[in-house]
């Protein structure tokens, strides 16, 4: 990391000088005359730290430093003061300086006190960014990974939350697309205001035109009683629409009104209802194939997928299958009142290379039908649905009277002869970090 310091100072001698010692140190600098220059460049750079002269014309170096105090805490000050202002240089540190240098300065003692203070400032970041890490991971905290697909997920999640856009969220059944709508809503300023999910799919076309914008009484046989749709309920708040692929055409352009006029009637009333709701829909069917059939209106498509959050199938994001595997059998083993301590490394490795096409929704329940019928505490092959468990004969023979260390020796090159040289895959199966694999191998000559 390559840092900023800005140097301030109505001296031009002592600015430029101070600048082109920091310059051989490695940072990049910033000169400016007095305070007020100063002040203007924080708005619009960014500043590591700030070694300003105590006393300038305009914004002297005790009003900036108050200045950075209170809008930039975390960048350190260091004061630069004459033999004769020292008092009030011990004043600025007890108002928030990092420290202070008298004229005519030091440049050993400069160059030492600047590495200090950058080395603060890049702890201060460094804990900030972990905060920051922490705070998504509580925003999200039904969703498990971190693959790089996953993060990038997290951040369109973060991104489009506080906006009013429509969402449509895709991917195959069972990757979780409903957990992504809780995230967007629940990270939204309409939090506190209703979400109202619909599953389009379990409806006919009558009773979901009914649950979506309600109906008068009379309307239909068997509306015995004025009914408020969904749409009405979830006014100020969020309307989820899951499977919105199967809804036809009929109700499609009833929603594209909704979404374009914020507008709409009630089942066999003549009343206009209006509405502030904002919408996530989910499908995961390939719309634009269905635009083609002329079974999906390319209007309302375009209204709906305002942002798409594409959720890759589990098979495509392996690295999350271990993190997932931990969290089901914590949650099971607790429902069930078991103590379960782990998984043997053949039905880990059969897990792992299985190609889930039902998504984390059949990892789920694979875990907990293993769970339910794990007879001790550690989860073995036979545990395992029998369609997990492999046909290969993918174990590993260990001959009695071997060490301690010939056993993990072979063990590692197996494992890594059958995940084709993949360390990364190698490690999560083995339950071990990367470093203490490439150790191994290298203590092993493997």
């Amino acid at each position: 990391m390559k840092f900023n310091v800005m140097v301030v100072d109505d001296e031009k001698n002592i600015r430029e000088g101070l600048g082109k010692t920091l310059q051989l140190d490695g940072y990049n600098v910033i000169l400016a005359a007095d305070g007020e220059d100063a002040y203007q460049e924080l708005k619009t750079s960014e500043i590591d730290l700030i070694i300003a002269d105590l006393k300038m014309p305009r914004l002297s170096g005790e009003k900036l430093l108050t200045m950075v105090v209170a809008e930039y805490p975390t960048i350190p000050v260091i004061i630069l003061t004459g033999h004769g202002t020292i008092e009030a240089a011990v004043t600025a540190m007890r108002n928030g300086a990092y420290d202070f240098l008298t004229k005519p300065i030091n440049l050993d003692r400069f160059s030492l006190l600047v590495k200090r203070a950058l080395s603060n400032r890049e702890l201060v970041l460094q804990h900030r960014a972990l905060q920051e890490e922490l705070e998504k991971r509580k925003q999200f905290p039904n969703i498990i990974g971190k693959s790089a697909q996953m993060k990038k997920i997290f951040e369109v999640v973060n991104q489009v939350a506080p906006t009013k856009a429509s969402v449509l969220i895709t991917g195959e059944s069972g990757v979780g697309k409903e957990l992504f709508a809780d995230a967007i809503h629940y990270n939204s300023p309409r939090a506190g205001k209703p979400f109202i999910k619909v599953h389009c799919a379990a409806l006919s076309e009558t009773l979901l035109e009914s649950e979506l914008f309600g109906h008068e009484k009379g309307a239909f046989t068997g509306a015995i009683g004025k009914k408020k749709g969904r749409f009405e309920l979830s006014d100020g708040g969020t309307i989820f629409l899951d499977e919105i692929g199967e809804i036809n055409q009929n109700i499609q352009i009833k929603i594209l009104r909704v979404l374009q006029e914020k507008t709409f009637e009630r089942v066999g009333g003549e009343e206009t209802l209006k509405v502030d709701i904002r919408l996530i829909s989910a499908t995961n069917k390939d719309l634009m194939e269905e635009i083609k059939k002329g079974t999906f209106r390319e209007d309302l498509y375009y209204r709906l997928n305002v942002v798409n959050i594409a959720i890759p199938p589990l098979r495509e994001r392996k690295e999350d299958v271990s993190l997932l595997i931990a969290a089901f059998m914590k949650e099971f083993a607790k429902e069930n009142g078991k103590t379960i301590e782990g998984i043997d490394p053949k039905a880990k490795g059969n897990l792992y290379n299985y190609s889930w096409p039902g998504n984390i929704r059949e990892l789920r329940n694979c875990i907990e039908s293993a769970v339910v019928m794990c007879k001790g505490n550690i989860i073995t092959n036979e545990d395992l649905p029998s369609y997990i468990q492999s046909d290969s004969d993918n174990y590993i023979k260990l001959s009695l009277g071997m060490t301690l260390a010939e056993a993990e020796k072979e063990i590692i090159r197996n494992t890594l002869n059958y995940q084709k040289g993949n360390k990364t895959k190698t490690a999560d199966i083995l339950g071990i970090g990367r470093k203490t694999l490439h150790r191994k191998l290298k203590e092993y000559s493997l």
